[in-house]
């Protein structure tokens, strides 16, 4: 068990790389969910849990001084939990939350010692130490993917029996309300979601989008392309006299009386 607990530990740090370099989305648990399974030989499996812990996840976006759980570490071990007990996207969807709660809890601990690091960065800053502000940079970054290795590794491999034996001895009531639950919880998932983004101006498309969907048999695929339509009409994407009198106002000259 100690090689697929280092892969899978490795798949968690490969995550974090999703943020660092320029937003590549690595870290959904759409992405990291199907390496897992390629870790444990139950890919297509895994690429269900994986698409159905992207929607749980979809309102977890860090947004202003909000901090969202930790869904990298919540997708990769409740994946691979899930697979390793062949108990399938029920307890990955139940687990998934707790542990990425856990995980965001074990890193606002860790930043208290990235804000030591910090202050480290400001006074190079002021030496024009330039070596000594990428140092810091890196440090901070490694604290950040070892945390995640070192969690996702100890936790599969000391704990994947462990928890095994747990859902194994679950009562089959319990289990069939997680089978519940997890039909709902995509839905909490959209309700994050629409919280941050609904306003007076886009609720219209979003049941315009409902009504074609569950009432005409719109495929999704249709509803996107209408969408798309609507954002190119609505924003005057392919009106050319925009674009003109855009570039007209730049050219004006200042006023000297302002």
């Amino acid at each position: 068990m100690i090689l697929p607990a280092v892969l899978i530990g490795l798949v968690a740090a490969i995550g974090v790389l999703g943020d660092q370099m320029g937003s590549l989305y690595i870290n959904r648990p759409i992405v990291l969910a199907p390496l897992v399974g390629l870790i444990l030989g139950h890919v297509e499996e895994s690429i269900v849990i994986g698409a159905s812990l992207e929607l749980f996840f979809m309102g977890a976006v860090s947004v202003g001084a909000y901090i969202p759980p930790d869904t990298i570490v919540g997708g990769v071990l409740a994946t691979a939990f899930a697979l390793s007990t062949g108990k399938g996207i029920e307890t990955a969807v139940t687990l998934a939350m707790p542990i990425a709660l856990v995980s965001q809890a074990i890193g606002n601990f860790c930043n208290v010692f990235n804000s030591i690091i910090l202050r480290w960065t400001d006074r190079y800053a002021e030496e024009g130490n330039y070596k000594g502000v990428v140092f810091t940079h890196w440090l901070i970054g490694m604290i950040t993917v070892v945390r995640r290795f070192l969690l996702v590794f100890f936790a599969f491999y000391l704990g994947s029996e462990a928890v095994g034996n747990m859902i194994n001895a679950i009562p089959e009531f319990v289990t069939n309300g997680m089978a519940a639950a997890a039909g709902l919880l995509p839905a909490l998932g959209f309700a994050m979601l629409m919280r941050m983004t609904i306003n007076k101006q886009n609720i219209p498309y979003y049941f315009l989008g409902f009504v074609l969907a569950a009432y005409m048999g719109v495929p999704v695929l249709g509803v996107a392309i209408l969408g798309l339509i609507l954002v190119l009409v609505k924003f005057n994407f392919l009106d050319k006299n925009v674009t003109v009198v855009a570039e007209a106002v730049q050219e004006v000259p200042e006023d000297d009386d302002f």
